[in-house]
C-alpha cells in the first residue's frame, strides 16, 4: 500500500477506532475517567494502522512484533486483535470488504453488474491440530497438510473479491462447500469454474466448465481449444487469490488461536487487496 492509500484508508480507520473506543467504555466499568491512567504506546492514529498493517503484511511472531515496538508479546497480541475488528470496520466504510454468507441476489448484482463471475477454492496451511478429530478434518490430501479453505468469487471484469465463503476445514471438496452454502448468483450470470466443481450448476445461470479427459481416451483438438478458452478467463481468479495472500498471515502457517479469528483476518486480507486494486484503478482511469 503506497503512502496515498494509506493516508486516504486514515478517516476511515479513525473513525472506526473511535466507534470501538466508545463501546469499550459502554462495556466497561471503569474506576476513572476516560483518558485516566498510562497512556498507549501507540499513541496516534498513524502509529496504530501502520501497526495492523505491517502485522498482516508481513506476519511475524507477536514475541518479535512486540520487541520491534519496544514492548512484549502480550501487549503486541493485545492490540493484533484489539485493531483486526477496526481495520475490518474501515474497510467496510470504504465499501471494499466481500459479501459473506449472508450475501443476497442484490448484493453481488450491485458488486458485479456485468454479471460475469470466477469461483474458485483456496487453502490456507494451519498449525496440526492438537485433537485427532480436528486433525482428521483438517488434513488436505490435495495439500498433504493441514488446513483451512475459502470459497471465493471475483469480478471477472475488475479481479476484486465480491463473495467470501465461511471458513472450512480443508477436507472439505469445493463442491460440497458450496452446496452446503449456497451462492445467490443472479438470473442469467456467466460463471466460471474448474473441474472441482464438476456436477455445480445453480439455475439460471450459464456454467463453464474444462472438459474432463476421458479414461484412455483423449479431448479432441476443438476440446482443448475449449479448455484454453476457459483457462485464460479463470487465470484472473488465481491472480486475485495471489494478491490476497500478498498479506503473510494468510499465506504462511496460520498460528493464532482465538476462535474465528481465521475467519476474520481472511475477510480483512480480501478486504486490503480489493482496497488497493479499487484505489489503483482510480489511479489508472
Amino acid at each position: 500500500m503506497g503512502r496515498k492509500e494509506f493516508y486516504e484508508l486514515l478517516p476511515s480507520f479513525e473513525a472506526a477506532y473511535e466507534k470501538s473506543l466508545r463501546k469499550r467504555q459502554r462495556d466497561t466499568e471503569r474506576s476513572r475517567a476516560p483518558g485516566g491512567g498510562a497512556k498507549p504506546s501507540l499513541n496516534v492514529i498513524e502509529d496504530r494502522l501502520i501497526f495492523i498493517l505491517i502485522y498482516f503484511r508481513i506476519y511475524p511472531t507477536q514475541i518479535l512484533y512486540g520487541w520491534l515496538w519496544q514492548n512484549s508479546q502480550p501487549w503486541a497480541c493485545e492490540w493484533i486483535h484489539r485493531l483486526t475488528p477496526v481495520l475490518r470496520e474501515a474497510l467496510g466504510y470504504e465499501l471494499q470488504l466481500p459479501e459473506r454468507a449472508a450475501a443476497t441476489t442484490e448484493d453481488l448484482l450491485k458488486r458485479c453488474p456485468e454479471l460475469e463471475f470466477i469461483i474458485d477454492g483456496t487453502e490456507r496451511p494451519i498449525a496440526r491440530p492438537s485433537t485427532e478429530p480436528r486433525q482428521r478434518d483438517n488434513y488436505s490430501g490435495k495439500k498433504k497438510r493441514h488446513t483451512v479453505k475459502n470459497t471465493i468469487v471475483t469480478n471477472r471484469k475488475s479481479k476484486q473479491v465480491i463473495y467470501l465463503g465461511t471458513t472450512v476445514p480443508g477436507k472439505t471438496h469445493d463442491k460440497r462447500a458450496v452446496d452446503e452454502e449456497p451462492i445467490p448468483f443472479p438470473p442469467g450470470s456467466v460463471v466460471f469454474q474448474d473441474l472441482g466443481y464438476q456436477g455445480y450448476a445453480p439455475s439460471d445461470v450459464s456454467v463453464f466448465i474444462p472438459k474432463k479427459k476421458p479414461r484412455n481416451k483423449e479431448l479432441t483438438d476443438l476440446e482443448k481449444m475449449g479448455n484454453r478458452a476457459i483457462s485464460s478467463v479463470r487465470i484472473g481468479v488465481e491472480h486475485s487469490i495471489g494478491g490476497i495472500k500478498n498479506s503473510r498471515i494468510v499465506h504462511d502457517v496460520y498460528r493464532n488461536r482465538k476462535h474465528g479469528f481465521d475467519d476474520l483476518v481472511m475477510e480483512v486480507a480480501c478486504g486490503i487487496y480489493n482496497y488497493r486494486v479499487d484505489a489503483r484503478s482510480r489511479i489508472a482511469a
